[in-house]
């Protein structure tokens, strides 16, 4: 699995909310992209990921 651009060996079955959450991320402060699509926040819990999986992790910071 590849996530920001960097192999991972994660432990699988895992959903994408756990893997935000095991990366330090906030749901609720990011966008996900999965093999080129990105995911709607609702669905995190539900999608199980695969060991061939390509996912981007896009943190929201704020400030001024």
């Amino acid at each position: 699995m590849k996530v920001n651009g960097k192999e991972l060996e994660p432990i699988l079955p895992m959903t994408l909310k756990e893997l935000i959450f095991d990366a330090g991320y906030r749901e609720d402060r990011v966008a996900v992209e999965l093999n080129g699509r990105i995911v709607p926040r609702s669905d995190y819990a539900v999608v199980l990921l695969k060991k061939d999986d390509s996912i981007e992790i896009v943190g929201f910071v704020g400030g001024g």
